[in-house]
């Protein structure tokens, strides 16, 4: 007598990941979604600011060469736009706005040369600008970095909740009853700290970037201010 044997495909088992997601309770679904967003994001801005930085390091950098070697004004304001991303060069802008508003008034009146004072906070109102807008997108990274623990621990306390009420209908605490809720827990968990890691990471890498921008653009007032008290 002959014996029939089929095959049948293997299951996925409550261990299987991607059926693990795929059979969560609808609130762990949506938790591991809006960490999937968090983390998508977070790595658009850590790539983002990260080549802003170093195209506004190096064109800082060829801008204050150019300044250090033309020292005149006129010309150095009709380059500003040659070197793009560039904050000395809105600085040195507002400067430079500063100086022909005096210098145009004084044409009116006895000549008193540049008021350092007002040319002082004229660059600093141009580098306060420019910070800010170099700090842009850069709290969303630290808001990454303090919520996603904080919702993948909701989504843990959603699972072990899930764990207990299928122990209270089932009336049987075994291992299969309980693993499915657990398993849930520590996926939302993990998710969590994927998404938070890196962000606590490149969110210091980025301000680290910045300061290093804040001390050339202070180092560019004092030599602006340096060569705008030769014009007294």
């Amino acid at each position: 007598m002959k014996h029939t044997v089929f095959l049948v495909n293997p299951q996925p088992t409550n261990g299987d990941f991607v059926y693990l997601i795929a059979h969560a309770s609808a609130v762990v679904k949506f938790v591991l979604l809006l960490l999937v967003m968090f983390s998508v994001i977070s790595w658009a801005v850590i790539i983002f600011k990260n080549l802003e930085y170093s195209r506004a390091r190096k064109n800082a950098e060829r801008f204050r060469d150019f300044f250090r070697k033309s020292k005149n004004y006129s010309e150095i304001h009709k380059a500003t736009s040659l070197y793009g991303n560039n904050p000395l060069g809105e600085i040195f802008k507002q400067g430079y706005r500063e100086i022909s508003l005096q210098l145009g008034a004084a044409a009116a009146a006895p000549p008193s040369g540049v008021n350092i004072d007002s040319l002082h906070r004229a660059l600093l109102r141009g580098s306060n600008a420019e910070i800010s807008r170099l700090e842009r997108f850069n709290s969303f990274l630290a808001t990454t970095a303090t919520v996603t623990p904080f919702i993948g621990l909701f989504g843990t306390v959603w699972g072990i909740m899930t764990s207990f009420q299928a122990i209270g209908v089932q009336m049987n605490a075994n291992l299969a009853t309980v693993a499915p809720g657990i398993a849930e827990a520590l996926v939302t968990t993990a998710m969590g700290l994927f998404a938070a890691i890196p962000a606590v990471i490149f969110y210091n890498q980025l301000l680290s970037k910045l300061k290093r921008l804040i001390a050339t653009m202070d180092d560019f007032i004092l030599d602006f201010l340096n060569l705008s008290e030769k014009l007294q």
